[in-house]
């Protein structure tokens, strides 16, 4: 039977309110949620904790998923924020997004300077009727906002790594190169390996998404891009519908890896369509790596790409191209690593 706004309001009226569309979830079914938080790579250990400071207090999931990637981004000698690895003239530039359960969202791309790109992500949001800001405009309205600009000097290790890319000024990044030293066991504070300072440290991004006590999603993502990369270049991360999306009926998704092949995708998005069509969040996520491992063809083998996704009903999976990703979670129970399926 085809449903119509007749229809509806005439089930309404017969007290039968227990139907869903496909792909959408009863509200009924979500009463009592816990709280749940999930974040990419093992840098997600910490950075969940301080989201679910604001969770396990009965706050939202749109100030959970800022307050834990600040953490990452306050991070010196780590993959995100002001202390990561420059673009191959030595500046160190960042992007960020933030979505909430009513679609609403703001990001940030090519900004210089400021400590907390997600902030000035979600202030976009809040206060200008625009989704991005880039660049030198972006930088000036993070300062007409109250944020502090900071030395354009590079962190000790980010320093070292640059001196060392110099020698080659080659762009050729290694996938998985940080497992080889893996942190995984660091589950008070995260550190990054010593292959940092030699320019090696591969992933550079840190997504977030969350559900509240409330039944609401949202979602956070902030980066410094990838290292050495093109003065200008700007990957997934602030891009809604690539790097993050959140569909408040539905789920929300956060990317990491390649950038440009999670734009030519629109990745985040497509995983949350497939969970609209009632795939498990892990077999959305796969549906999308294969796609991207189909279009990159023998390429697949150099690129790492990886989806995390949550839905409302607070189940949550992942699905990589390559071994060697894996994502952090947090439930009133335990703030755990979980290693990713993958491909190949």
């Amino acid at each position: 039977m085809s449903i119509n706004r007749r229809n509806f309001i005439n089930l309404t009226s017969l007290g039968i309110a227990g139907f869903t569309l496909q792909g959408f979830v009863n509200q009924s079914d979500i009463k009592g949620q816990q709280p749940i938080v999930i974040s990419t790579w093992d840098a997600g250990l910490n950075a969940n904790k301080g989201a679910w400071e604001v969770l396990s207090k009965g706050g939202t999931a749109l100030d959970a998923v800022e307050k834990g990637v600040m953490i990452t981004e306050d991070e010196i000698g780590c993959c995100v924020g002001l202390g990561a690895n420059p673009d191959r003239d030595g500046y160190v530039t960042l992007d960020a997004s933030i979505m909430d359960h009513e679609f609403n969202c703001g990001s940030v791309a090519f900004l210089e300077r400021i400590k907390h790109p997600i902030s000035v992500a979600r202030r976009v949001m809040e206060k200008t009727p625009h989704v991005m800001l880039v660049g030198e405009g972006a930088q000036q309205f993070a300062i007409a906002e109250g944020f502090k600009l900071e030395s354009s000097k590079l962190s000790e290790t980010a320093e070292k790594a640059y001196q060392q890319w110099l020698k080659k000024s080659t762009y050729q990044p290694v996938i998985n190169i940080e497992r080889q030293n893996p942190t995984s066991q660091l589950q008070d504070q995260f550190k990054a390996p010593t292959r940092f300072e030699n320019g090696e440290w591969n992933h550079d991004t840190i997504g977030m998404v969350a559900l509240d006590a409330h039944g609401n999603l949202s979602g956070s993502c902030t980066t410094s891009g990838a290292g050495f990369k093109l003065r200008g270049r700007v990957g997934d991360s602030p891009i809604i519908g690539a790097g993050l999306y959140v569909d408040n009926e539905v789920g929300a998704v956060v990317a990491t890896g390649q950038g440009e092949d999670v734009i030519r995708v629109a990745g985040a998005s497509a995983v949350v369509e497939f969970m609209r069509q009632g795939k498990s969040p892990q077999e959305a996520c796969r549906l999308v790596v294969e796609k991207v491992r189909r279009i990159k063809k023998e390429k697949a083998k150099d690129i790492q790409v990886c989806f995390i996704a949550l839905n409302k009903k607070g189940e949550h999976g992942s699905y990589a191209l390559h071994t060697g990703f894996n994502y952090a979670v947090h439930t009133a129970a335990s703030n755990h690593l979980i290693e990713s399926p993958f491909s190949v």
